[in-house]
């Protein structure tokens, strides 16, 4: 998969960097390379999620009431 961010006319460089980070990011293309750098043992990987799932239902019960 490949991105392409075009160069607007007059457009510093560092605005199309951030532009292109934005849509890096929006992409979890960032998050997929860092998370496939090292093995995670599938238990590894179930404890991540059950952390993560905890902590939103946590916000979720703080944000109701």
């Amino acid at each position: 998969m490949s991105i392409e961010i075009k160069i607007r006319k007059n457009e510093p460089v560092d605005r199309a960097l951030r532009r292109m980070k934005k849509k890096l990011e929006r992409e979890n293309i960032i998050k997929g390379t860092r998370a496939k750098r090292y093995y995670e043992k599938p238990c590894e990987k179930r404890r991540r999620k059950e952390k993560v799932m905890a902590f939103t239902q946590m916000l979720r019960r703080r944000h109701e009431g």
